[in-house]
């Protein structure tokens, strides 16, 4: 017996039968011997508990994306694990401003000396410490941003990018148009999920970056659909 058997006190058979009828209902996805929720419209995955899924890929995205800041010296940086992973790596040697929604972000970066952090004001989600609703929404409609780093819930060839909360959807969409380059970053996990709001298409982003353990099928569905899909 296992020790996940031992713990649940039902045979490893059980589990494997439980499992593929969750996956057949599309609550959970296996992917190289790991589950995972697959998040809704009514579900989300708490912050505290993204630093376990895929560190090792979302580690080597935040390192794909440092690459690409090319010269923008504002940068719009959104709430995630994953985007904390990317405000980790930022250089040391060049002044940049900061715009998140994202508290730990902006406790993060806040004491660099060669950091200049805006964080928008709003409703905290006690979730992903995420700031939403009017006052984040237009104080990013006011702002002109190089950069914008987002991510999302989900990401389907159907729906595009998809996020469960129409306030985090909300700040999601105005940080989209307050940048003329935009960057999305998330693992592969995301891709082929679709949650509850739309807030940008595939093709409003410059380039989308995730791991190379995204199927090349899968992959090739949203590059035929017009992504600029980058695998590493």
């Amino acid at each position: 017996m296992s020790a996940v058997d031992a713990l649940l006190d039902v045979s490893l058979e059980t589990i494997r039968r439980d499992l593929r009828m969750l996956e057949s209902q599309g609550l959970i996805r296996r992917s190289y011997g790991r589950v995972f929720a697959v998040e809704s419209g009514v579900f989300e995955t708490p912050l505290a508990a993204r630093h376990t899924i895929n560190p090792e890929e979302k580690g080597r995205i935040a390192d794909a994306i440092i690459t690409r800041l090319g010269e923008a010296q504002t940068i719009f940086i959104d709430e995630g694990f994953q985007t904390q992973l990317i405000a980790q790596r930022l250089p040391d040697e060049r002044r940049l401003t900061i715009v998140t929604a994202s508290l730990p972000i902006a406790t993060m970066l806040a004491p660099r000396p060669n950091m200049q952090v805006i964080v928008l004001g709003g409703r905290v989600r006690g979730n992903t410490l995420g700031v939403v609703d009017i006052a984040a929404v237009d104080a990013l409609r006011r702002l002109n941003v190089d950069l914008a780093i987002v991510g999302a819930n989900g990401v389907s060839v159907e729906r595009g990018m998809t996020t469960p909360d129409p306030a985090v959807a909300a700040v999601k969409e105005a940080a989209v148009r307050s940048s003329p380059r935009r960057i999305f970053a998330g693992a592969h996990h995301k891709f082929g999920t679709t949650t509850f709001m739309t807030f940008a298409a595939l093709t409003d982003f410059e380039v989308i970056i995730t791991g190379q353990e995204l199927s090349a099928t899968l992959a090739n569905r949203f590059v035929t659909a017009g992504a600029n899909l980058l695998r590493v």
